[in-house]
């Protein structure tokens, strides 16, 4: 089953309140220890496969290199992974310049400027985050309520019946707005105050609190709410509250000229005619307000960023400075947005969307995407983080999508921690491509009796909203194939009988059990349907007997088992 939840960071359970650093199957509660900070090391040093990682980052390097279209999926990229505080992967890739046309013409090498692991990039609209940050800082200082009418703090926002429009839909993209402005703030309007106004002025697409439409609108209005509010900027705001307590010294809105060397190239634009966009923000709009709007114009670092993201993993503080409470953090991380499956949301950020998120998903994780090339992933589950920085839009945002590079990265770290077998030294894991099913199979069976009993121990995450599934299926000749009903225990599990078992996000073992008609053969078969892999699936302790005795023990035999597509693993 999928499982989405209310609450981003759940509470300690009795029955599992600790996590491992290392591991995947030992989901971490609450927050990191407020002490903690980023220190690098070796992928083994905190118990992970270098494998993983180091395959992730060789995809990377893979895109900056032209394809099948005839150019690389992005210029340049840098990519960041964290664990328990470790930076283990910390790598750039191609170049943060490298054509000085629109067509794609490459410069010269001599002129191309290499990636950094310094390199500044336009972060688009991961700057919402620091947006929602400056608003939930306003929460707490008392200038803010997120249940109150936007109106109550910019009167002007009431035009065109916006004036029941809270905040907290604002924060999660329930407002009804329409995605842009329309015409666009820098076609339709001369000047700073007119495309102001025409912010406040826009009409409604839907009513408020009836869909989920992702909106710039919506963050743009609370760029200028927590101005008005706390009487300074917000550049000014996220400069005195985020990046000026946590050191982020590459970050803020725009850049100035002395770092200019150091930034990675965006678009080459004719409309407007700005030429190859570089320092300044690649969003028309943000750059039309000046630089500095609520839903884009941030600049920043991958090591800024995993400090951000250290930030908010710690619960609000980083070095014994705090930014915000413990309770306006885990506020942050809930999904406010139930009622629209699919769209999780918290105040500002994107919770459990597999399409870039993947092994590192769950109802828990958090983070956000931007149009430039951007990506920030937290796992609270595993305290891990992973950062992939690109200039996907230079020269031309019409060479595509990143998402699988997205994806790439946080599987690398996902499949990097451990899934421990839960009986001896082994377990048996499928690996599968799309639309593939691969089996584990007995070998003939005695038939004594009347009935049987199957039980093993399952671990599942996998692409289950797209047709992933592991079933159990027992035949008397070895030739036809009939579904098992199976029952599992344990955190997450599905309740009753199930024909097959398909899950995500819970990071458990379950303990599976099946009653069937005594026969000859049985097989666990693993069909692959969706797009999204996640962690996998994962067998052990696998038992077969009768009212007579044991009829197979695969930890004592695990010659008994004949696999096609599975293999024997030790985490």
């Amino acid at each position: 089953m999928t499982l989405t939840g209310a609450t981003a960071l759940a509470e300690p359970s009795a029955d599992f309140d600790y996590g491992g650093t290392g591991r995947y199957d030992q989901p971490w509660h609450g927050f990191a220890p407020a002490w903690l900070t980023l220190r690098d090391a070796n992928p083994a040093d905190v118990g992970l496969d270098p494998a993983p990682i180091a395959g992730a980052l060789d995809a990377v390097t893979g895109w900056t290199k032209p394809g099948p279209a005839g150019h690389p999926m992005f210029s340049g990229a840098v990519t960041l992974m964290v664990h328990d505080g470790a930076v283990v992967a910390d790598q750039p890739a191609g170049y943060a310049v490298r054509y000085s046309d629109g067509a794609g013409t490459e410069l010269p090498p001599d002129q191309r400027v290499p990636m950094a692991r310094d390199t500044i990039f336009d972060m688009a609209s991961v700057s919402k985050l620091f947006t929602s940050i400056a608003v939930m800082q306003q929460v707490e200082a008392g200038r803010v309520d997120i249940n109150a009418p936007v109106a109550r703090y910019l009167p002007e926002f009431a035009a065109n019946g916006k004036g029941s429009i809270t905040v907290v839909q604002l924060l999660t993209h329930t407002s009804g707005l329409l995605p842009d402005p329309v015409p666009s703030l820098w076609q339709g309007y001369p000047d700073i105050p007119s495309r102001v106004r025409a912010i406040m002025e826009t009409t409604p697409a839907n009513p408020p609190g009836t869909t989920y439409s992702y909106s710039d609108i919506n963050l743009m209005t609370l760029g200028l709410l927590v101005a008005k509010v706390s009487g300074s900027t917000l550049d000014g705001l996220v400069r005195e509250g985020i990046t000026a307590p946590l050191d982020m010294s590459d970050t803020g809105y725009n850049p100035p000229a002395s770092k200019l060397d150091r930034i990675a190239a965006t678009e080459f634009q004719t409309s407007p005619p700005r030429g190859m966009v570089r320092g300044q923000v690649h969003d028309e709009n943000a750059w039309s307000l000046g630089g500095v709007a609520g839903h884009a114009g941030v600049f920043s670092t991958a090591h800024d960023m995993a400090v951000l993201g250290q930030t908010i993993l710690n619960g609000g503080t980083y070095r014994g400075h705090r930014i915000l409470r413990e309770d306006t953090v885990r506020q942050m991380l809930t999904n406010f947005n139930a009622k629209f499956p699919g769209d999780s949301h918290g105040l500002g950020f994107e919770l459990d969307q597999r399409w870039y998120m993947a092994g590192l998903n769950s109802a828990n994780s958090a983070g956000h995407t931007g149009y430039t090339g951007t990506t920030l992933v937290l796992d609270p589950e595993s305290r891990s983080i992973a950062i992939l920085l690109t200039n996907r839009v230079h020269p031309s945002r019409n060479w595509g999508t990143i998402n699988p590079a997205r994806r790439a990265v946080a599987d690398g770290l996902a499949r990097s921690m451990a899934v421990r077998p839960r009986q001896g030294s082994t377990e048996w894991t499928a690996t599968a491509a799309a639309d593939q099913a691969v089996t584990l199979s007995t070998k003939q069976l005695p038939v004594r009796g009347k009935t049987m009993r199957v039980s093993f121990d399952a671990f599942v995450d996998v692409d289950a909203e797209d047709g992933d599934q592991l079933a159990l299926q027992s035949s008397a000749d070895g030739v036809a194939w009939q579904p098992v009903p199976v029952l599992a225990e344990g955190v997450g599990a599905p309740q009753g009988p199930q024909p097959a078992l398909a899950a995500y996000g819970h990071r458990r073992w379950w303990r599976v059990s099946a009653e069937l008609p005594a026969t000859g053969f049985l097989r666990w078969q693993f069909t692959k349907a969706g797009i999204y892999f996640g962690r996998g699936v994962y067998l052990d302790g696998i038992r077969v007997q009768d009212s007579r005795g044991v009829l197979l023990d695969a930890e004592r035999d695990p010659g008994a088992l004949t696999a096609q597509g599975w293999s024997v693993v030790s985490r």
